[in-house]
């Protein structure tokens, strides 16, 4: 089984509309611990994504990724900026002139982005940052494959490190950010970026299974 470069598309259509849909509550969740913009900027990022896409989208898998990611950082406001960006930049990097992605390009591509947020924001688990959604996840869906070739499956188990890395953001204290400013007060608040890279995830796994 292979993710197509079509489904790479439609993945980022999707998280362009799972983000707008979701503005509002990921800013009310960056209100609490940041500078209640996060929604705001991550759906302004990927209307941009949208505008471009047309003029990417018979391109290769890597070539798609890595425009997705120049436009991120030269639109998208604040530290997700940055950060998404390189995400989408390196996972481009991983799979460059591919048109479909077998499990192991699957991985790599995934990896290479996590690596290069890691990089981006020096974050460690429970810092509280997005790392807590992407680092789970990524272990998940290697684990999974290693011992299973269905991608659609790797990917539920994934979505579930997900969201499991996202509410164990909850009583995390801040140690990265605008958020660790806060000090103690961050505690008892779900990251907005944890939760932004949760809906993206999700938005690949409900394009797989299309």
């Amino acid at each position: 089984m292979t993710v197509t470069k079509d489904q790479i598309v439609q993945w980022l259509k999707k998280t362009a509309a799972v983000l707008s849909e979701n503005k509002e509550y990921l800013t009310q969740l960056d209100a609490a611990i940041g500078d209640a913009d996060h929604g705001i900027n991550m759906d302004r990022g990927f209307r941009k994504v949208m505008e471009k896409l047309p003029t990417v989208a018979d391109k290769d898998i890597g070539n798609i990724l890595k425009t997705t990611g120049m436009t991120l950082i030269s639109s998208v406001g604040g530290a997700s900026g940055p950060l998404y960006g390189t995400f989408y930049l390196r996972s481009g990097m991983a799979v460059p002139a591919k048109e479909e992605l077998d499990n192991d390009d699957l991985v790599k591509m995934l990896q290479a982005g996590v690596n290069g947020i890691v990089q981006r924001g020096r974050a460690e688990l429970e810092d509280k940052t997005m790392y807590d959604t992407w680092g789970p996840a990524v272990k998940a869906l290697d684990d999974s494959l290693t011992g299973n070739n269905d991608q659609v499956a790797a990917m539920r188990s994934a979505v579930a490190a997900a969201k499991q890395g996202m509410k164990d953001t909850i009583p995390l204290q801040a140690r990265k950010g605008r958020a660790s400013y806060l000090g103690e007060r961050s505690i008892g608040h779900q990251d907005p970026g944890a939760t932004s890279s949760y809906l993206i995830l999700k938005a690949l796994l409900e394009t797989l299974e299309e």
